[in-house]
């Protein structure tokens, strides 16, 4: 058994978050020692692995639940499970396209910054006038 101390430092997630998981149903509610110190399993531990190797994913907490639940009947298909991850990865797919047109806009508006005081920065009049910017970013 673990102590929420021993759970947080074996899986690297904080205290107050697993407190959040446990209020969200990710994870079961410990039981308590006599001492009314929550108590954690193998299980437990593995669980809360589970969902912070998800999370480090970008799944959101319905996902996660998802496929907690998905775990839990080992006999179904793995469709939904492919569904949850494939729908993951086009989000990740549109984050990536939009930091990169962050990531150009950026270098325009710094490569054209020549002023020696803030009155002539370029990066100051484009954060300040939308339309000196290239491409739509937002």
């Amino acid at each position: 058994m673990f102590t929420i101390g021993d759970l947080s430092r074996s899986t690297g997630v904080k205290i107050p978050t697993i407190r959040y998981y446990e209020q969200m149903g990710l994870l079961s509610h410990s039981e308590r020692s006599e001492g009314n110190q929550r108590r954690y399993s193998g299980l437990e531990q593995e669980r809360l692995s589970f969902i912070r190797h998800a999370r480090e994913l970008g799944l959101t907490i319905e996902a996660i639940r998802e496929l907690i639940d998905l775990s839990q009947h080992p006999e179904r298909p793995c469709a939904d499970a492919d569904r949850i991850a494939a729908t993951q990865l086009v989000e990740v797919r549109e984050k990536i396209a939009k930091l990169r047109k962050l990531e150009t806009e950026l270098e325009r508006i710094t490569s054209h910054c020549h002023g020696t005081q803030v009155k002539d920065c370029y990066v100051i009049r484009a954060l300040a006038n939308h339309e000196l910017c290239e491409t739509e970013h937002s």
